[in-house]
C-alpha cells in the first residue's frame, strides 16, 4: 500500500511542479511590472508638509494568474483611494488599464514601457472637477525609489498635476474607510 502511495505521488510530482512554476508567470508584455510586484510602497506627494501630510501607500500584486497587475492604493490612511488593473490587450497589441476610486469617477487608459519608464494617458468617466484626462510618467530608478509625474486636462488645458516619490514599505499598509 505504501508503495502505492509513492507510485501515485512520483506520477503527480511533475504536474506539481507545473503548478508551482505557474505561480509566479506573468503575460510577457507585463513583466517589466515585475519589480514592482509583491511589494508595498510609501510615497510622499511633493506638496507634503508637516503640517499638512499628503501620502499615499501603494500595493502591487501579480494578479489573474499573471495575466494582470493589481495596484491598490490609499491616500492619508483611506481619505481617497483607488484600486488599478492592468492588463494586456492582444488585439490592440497595447497594455490597457482600468482604475476605480473611492472618489465615484473611474479611468480607462493605455500604456507604454520605454528607457525603464511606464507612460499613461487615461480618460476620465465621472465628475471630478472638469478633469477628462491623465497623462503621467512612472520610473523605478536606481536607487530603489519609485517617482510618479502626472498632469491633468482641465478645461481644455493641460496643467501640472501630482508629484510623488516612493519608497519600499513592508510595514505600511493601504487603507479604505
Amino acid at each position: 500500500m505504501k508503495s502505492l502511495g509513492l507510485i501515485t505521488l512520483a506520477g503527480l510530482w511533475p504536474c506539481l511542479g507545473l503548478w508551482a512554476a505557474d505561480t509566479n508567470s506573468m503575460a510577457e508584455p507585463l513583466e517589466p511590472f515585475r519589480p514592482l510586484l509583491g511589494k508595498t510602497w510609501r510615497g510622499e506627494f511633493k506638496k507634503s508638509t508637516p503640517e499638512k501630510p499628503l501620502v499615499d501607500i501603494a500595493r502591487w500584486e501579480r494578479a489573474l494568474n499573471g495575466k494582470a497587475v493589481r495596484i491598490l492604493h490609499s491616500v492619508n490612511n483611506g481619505s481617497y483611494g483607488g484600486e488599478t488593473i492592468i492588463q494586456w490587450d492582444a488585439g490592440k497589441k497595447q497594455i490597457i488599464y482600468h482604475y476605480f476610486t473611492t472618489a465615484g469617477f473611474y479611468t480607462t487608459g493605455t500604456m507604454t514601457h520605454a528607457d525603464g519608464k511606464f507612460t499613461s494617458h487615461e480618460k476620465v468617466l465621472g465628475d471630478t472637477s472638469g478633469v477628462t484626462e491623465v497623462r503621467a510618467t512612472n520610473e523605478l530608478r536606481p536607487d530603489g525609489t519609485l517617482f510618479s509625474k502626472a498632469e491633468y486636462l482641465k478645461n481644455g488645458e493641460w496643467t501640472h498635476g501630482r508629484e510623488v516619490l516612493y519608497k519600499e514599505d513592508p510595514n505600511a499598509e493601504v487603507k479604505f474607510r
